[in-house]
Order: structure tokens, then sequence, then C-alpha cells
């Protein structure tokens, strides 16, 4: 166990604070941070609490912003495309991140999919509870941090998470409030992704088909997560700072935003931009291009 989680059980427990049984009573209760904030709470549960100097940041500078990249006619115009293609393997390199706008998913699909996961999120604990679970191996779950006895601090987020393919769960198996939404944004998320791999590929030198080729399309999973509004809001986070293992992984931001990409030793803001996507060039893209 982490050392620094070790001995703030220690101070807790010295206070008559049982950090574990906390823990243990709020995974059992199956209603996540949403349950808490529901239950009326003025302060947040300590297992839940960042040292101080965590939670602050500076203002982004202004002339640090990832890049916003338009794909449109980025197959149809030569031009267009080879311009693309250095906008990608431009933002890779610098930024390990950019955004995407006239990517063919519809406002629509998207803003289907947000109300739909609010929707489950916002609903009734009892259809929570029936997905609730830290197996693995389901195709569908719900949970709050997946680590959390293992984390210096739990984050202030509950998930609904979906593995969509290589082996898709069953319709049935979906919340019934977002099943439509979300098997239509999967076919549309499906094929960006393919798009995408394919100027990848070539802003990496290689066959567009290469990505593809290796299996880099073979696995798709979406995870919902549901940030709930915070009583102490300075003293947690909805999400700590980490690297996502995948290939390549395609955020969406509501209106809110509140993403961060770190950046020349700094915190950079993600602005949301209506109908855009968060593209990061995950770990497994890093390893990948050092070996080309």
């Amino acid at each position: 166990m982490d050392s620094s989680k070790t001995q703030l059980d220690l101070v807790l427990k010295g206070s008559g604070y049982d950090i574990e049984k906390e823990i243990k009573a709020f995974d059992e209760s199956k209603a996540g941070v949403k349950g808490l904030v529901d239950s009326g709470i003025v302060k947040i549960p300590p297992f839940f609490v960042v040292p101080e100097n965590v939670v602050s940041s500076e203002p982004t500078p202004a002339h640090l912003q990832i890049p916003v990249i338009d794909l449109k006619d980025a197959h149809g115009d030569p031009a267009r495309h080879e311009k693309v293609i250095q906008e990608i393997r431009s933002a890779l390199e610098i930024w390990g991140f950019f955004q995407v706008v006239n990517h063919g998913v519809s406002k629509d699909i998207m803003e289907g999919m947000v109300e739909g996961v609010r929707g489950f999120h916002e609903g009734k604990n009892e259809v929570k509870k029936e997905y609730y679970t830290r197996d693995v191996k389901k195709k569908v779950t719900y949970t709050s941090n997946t680590l959390i006895h293992k984390t210096k601090a739990a984050d202030w987020k509950d998930t609904l998470y979906f593995r969509m393919a290589p082996d898709s769960p069953h319709p049935e198996e979906l919340p019934v409030v977002c099943r439509e939404t979300t098997i239509k944004y999967t076919a549309y998320i499906r094929g960006l992704g393919d798009t995408l791999l394919k100027l990848v590929s070539e802003a990496l030198g290689l066959n567009p088909d290469h990505l593809i080729e290796s299996g880099c399309d073979k696995g798709l999973k979406i995870m919902c997560h549901y940030y709930p509004p915070c009583p102490e809001p300075n003293r947690t986070l909805g999400s700590k700072s980490h690297t996502d293992p995948d290939f390549l992984t395609i955020l969406m931001q509501d209106h809110i935003g509140g993403l961060q990409v770190f950046h020349q030793n700094q915190w950079i803001d993600v602005p949301p931009i209506p109908g855009a996507f968060v593209i990061n060039g995950g770990d497994l893209l890093q390893v990948s291009s050092a070996s080309f």
C-alpha cells in the first residue's frame, strides 16, 4: 500500500476514524459519489481529500493551447489530406493531444450520448445498483473509483463502463436509459477511430492501413465519467493526474470542461469546443511510434 496513504490511515485512526471501514461502507452502499451528494453531506469523506498543493493550479498562458484540427475534406482533397497529416504529426510530437472538428459524428449523436449517460447517473439507485461491480470481466459495469483501496485519495466521480469490442455485450445488457444512444454512438466512434488510425499511420510515415492491420482497431471501451457537484471542491479532484494506457483515446467533454493536459512542466486547460473531440495519443502509441 502507498506510504502516504498508510500515514493518513494512522492519523485518522488516531483520531478515532477508521478509513478502511468507511471505504468499505461507501463501496457496499453501491450509491457512488452521487449517493453521498444526495445524502446531503456538507463535508467530503477524508478518503477523498488530496493535498492542497495538488488542487491549486495556475491560469493557462494564453499562447499555450492544444491544436485543433479540422478533418473536413481530409480524404477528398489531396492537398488538405497532406495538411491534416502534417498537423497530426506535429500535434503528437509536441503535445501528444489534439482536438478534432468536422469529424463526422453528428451533434445529435454526441448530445444523445451525454444525455443518456446523465440519465443513468441521475436515475434511480435501484437501477444503478444492478450494474455496480468491481468484476473486471463484466462488459457493462457501474462503479466508483476502481482502485479505491489502493489509491492515495479517491476521485470525486462515478463511472459507467462499456466494453463494446471485440466481444460486445448484448443490447439487453445495456441500461435502458442509454441503450439506443450507446449503440448508435459506438458505431460512429468506431468509424472515427478507423479514420484517425489511418491518419496517424500516415503521420508516422506508414501505410494508411498499417495500424488497423496491426489490430489497433480491435478493442473499444467507453468510460462515461460523472462528476457530481462537490460541497468542498477545493479539497478533492474529479480525476487525478494519470496517463492513458490505450493506443488512442477519444474524449468528449461536456460544456463545463475541466480537462487539463501536462505540457512544458505545467497543466494546461483544454477548453471545451462545441462538437469537438479531444484525441489523446496514449502510452501504447508512444511505445509503438518509438519502435518504427
